[in-house]
Order: C-alpha cells, then sequence, then structure tokens
C-alpha cells in the first residue's frame, strides 16, 4: 500500500495535470481581476455620482449579485442562458466562468469602492470646484484616485477571494486546477496526494497574489500619510 503521501506519485503523475489546470485558473483569474476591478471602479463611481435612475439601478444590479451564490450564476450563464427560447445565448465553458467571474468580482469591488468615496471629505469637491473644475473632472482626478487608495485592502481581499471560488469553474465544464484534480481523482482513486497537491497550487496562488498587493499598496500609499494599523 502506499505510504500518506506518495511523492514518486505527486511528481511524476499529479504535477503535470494540475500545471495543465493552473494555466488555466489564471487565465480565468488575470482578465477577472483585471477588468472586474475596472467594472467595479465605474459601478461604485456611479452608485455614489449618478442620477437617480442610474443610482437605482446599479445598486439593484449589486443586490441581485451579490445575493444569489456565484454557483447559480454559473449554472444560468452556461446551462440557463441556451433554454431561454427569446434568448437561447450558448457560452463556451471558459467563456461563461469568466463572465461570472467578472460580474461577481465586480459587483463585490463596487461597494468598497463606493466606501471609500463616501469617505473622501465633501470639501474636496467644493475646493476643486472653485479652482474651475468640472464635475466629473473632480470625480476622475481628485476623488477616484483617493477612493482606490482606500479601497484596495478590500478589493484586494475580493482577489484573494477570486482567486479560491475560481475553482467553481469546472461546475460548467470549464477544467481548471480543481477540475484536473478531479478528472485525475476519478482516474486514480488518490485523492489524498491529489487534493493535498491541489491545495499547495491554491496557498501558493494566494501567498503570492497577498505579496503583490502588498507591494502595490505601498507604491499608491500617499508619502508621509499614516497607514492604519
Amino acid at each position: 500500500m502506499p505510504g500518506f503521501l506518495d511523492f514518486d506519485f505527486i511528481l511524476g503523475r499529479v504535477i503535470p495535470y494540475l500545471d495543465r489546470g493552473l494555466l488555466m485558473s489564471l487565465k480565468l483569474i488575470i482578465p477577472a481581476t483585471l477588468i472586474g476591478g475596472f467594472i467595479g471602479i465605474v459601478l461604485g463611481v456611479l452608485r455614489v455620482f449618478g442620477s437617480t435612475a442610474i443610482r437605482k439601478s446599479a445598486d439593484a444590479f449589486v443586490a441581485v449579485i451579490r445575493g444569489v451564490p456565484l454557483t447559480v450564476q454559473l449554472m444560468i450563464l452556461y446551462f440557463g442562458l441556451p433554454s431561454i427560447p427569446w434568448v437561447k445565448i450558448y457560452l463556451a465553458p471558459y467563456t461563461a466562468a469568466l463572465l461570472g467571474f467578472i460580474i461577481c468580482t465586480a459587483s463585490y469591488q463596487s461597494e468598497y469602492v463606493r466606501g471609500a468615496l463616501l469617505s473622501i471629505q465633501q470639501g474636496q469637491i467644493k475646493a476643486a470646484q472653485a479652482l474651475g473644475m468640472s464635475r466629473w473632472q473632480t470625480i476622475l482626478f481628485v476623488i477616484v484616485p483617493q477612493a482606490v487608495r482606500r479601497a484596495l485592502p478590500g478589493c484586494g481581499n475580493e482577489i484573494i477571494y477570486l482567486v479560491k471560488y475560481s475553482s467553481l469553474a469546472y461546475l460548467v465544464t470549464c477544467i481548471e486546477l480543481t477540475g484536473e484534480a478531479k478528472v485525475l481523482v476519478s482516474r486514480t482513486f488518490r485523492p489524498t496526494e491529489v487534493y493535498f497537491a491541489a491545495a499547495c497550487y491554491y496557498l501558493i496562488i494566494v501567498t503570492a497574489a497577498t505579496w503583490l498587493l502588498g507591494k502595490l499598496e505601498k507604491k499608491l500609499e500617499i508619502p508621509g500619510a499614516v497607514r492604519q494599523k
């Protein structure tokens, strides 16, 4: 009988499978982070500074996305849209997974951005307008840069969550890291080594993301500002 962990099996059989899954996971995580982050900023700005109709629409959209589990959202995108008679949209597994992750992370990130925007003193808006800046120039060049700095720790946490819930992509047959692990377990019936190795992969990704986010926070830090402990 093999021991608790057969490292020959892990190196020779598990790693090649998980490396392939890792590549797909990164293809999901990186675009979802960048596109979802941008949309989250836009949504956050609209929820604070948009017209009444835009604010209510954006709030309703975010409330729906945050209120429905990501698993259900992915199922609707991949299995539900093709069955709606007047829609019949067929998405590839990768497209459905990526779209679901973008929509989900953008909604959560918009909440962090909204909170950061509301924390900016209103006197800055009046001062910028007194200098001749328009309302949207003030928002884009004075308010948003400060809000992004303040929202970054929360948005960083959401990116870490995104890394972990990217494992749900296999539900719509997009075979990423967890999907490859499940396939290999079904073929070898050796879940201990496979899932232990997969857990190590996720730990490494999260650690690297945490380190990069920490570097970014320091890069965007205002010189002379006191960091809150």
